[in-house]
């Protein structure tokens, strides 16, 4: 028994090692013929990371719209720049990278952004927990991307991306104060929205009528 055990163990890990390695084939084969200007690697390049990325350009956008503007200039830069990809590191990282600084390069030339130079205290809540653990991925998300778009970017870029402020100031054309202020009033917004969440969930729970187990 341990015999085929182990031989089940081996063929799960070579089929796995197998999946990578023709995954990896398949990228380096449409990164080649993107170099090269092929339209089809250029189209089989898109199809195939176009729905991830589309998900980071809706959380700095406006709108559908908005968000697929950024990702058709993305591509665009991708495309052209895609000859200076090294290979080192995730290729997909690369492409994140250049999608996220697309978002930003476009809200700066459409938004005029305000130094907020407020002390905003953001305080946690021993109930905070408690309250995003009984919330949905789906929730908490709409939350955020309710954040007027100052304060959502900032939040996204330091939470999520793991941008640091001086980061942050310097893609955006703001102070690191500015920057510290947005993200601890995105904070401050989200922390109440997702309060109110979860006691509109607590008093829908409530309001439903409790089941009476039918006796014989």
């Amino acid at each position: 028994m341990r015999g085929n055990a182990t031989k089940l163990t081996n063929h799960s890990s070579f089929k796995l090692k197998s999946e990578v390695v023709a995954k990896e084939v398949r990228e380096e084969e449409m990164i080649l013929g993107c170099v090269r200007g092929s339209r089809e690697a250029q189209r089989a390049l898109y199809d195939h990371y176009s729905p991830r990325l589309f998900g980071i350009c809706l959380m700095y956008a406006t709108d559908q719209m908005d968000a697929e503007d950024t990702l058709h200039d993305g591509f665009m830069k991708i495309f052209a720049g895609i000859g200076q990809y090294e290979g080192k590191g995730s290729f997909e990282g690369w492409m994140r990278r250049i999608i996220v600084n697309t978002a930003l390069e476009k809200y700066r030339r459409g938004k005029r952004l305000q130094s907020i130079m407020e002390e905003v205290r953001y305080e946690q809540d021993r109930s905070e927990e408690q309250i995003i653990s009984s919330l949905t991925a789906g929730e908490i998300m709409e939350a955020v991307m309710e954040l007027p778009p100052r304060y959502r970017i900032s939040f996204l870029l330091y939470s999520i991306e793991g941008y640091s402020h001086k980061e942050i100031a310097e893609r955006l054309g703001i102070s690191e104060g500015t920057s510290k202020s947005n993200l601890s009033r995105a904070r401050s917004i989200l922390q109440g929205r997702l309060r109110a969440y979860y006691e509109e969930s607590l008093r829908v729970s409530e309001s439903e009528p409790s089941i009476i187990p039918m006796t014989r």
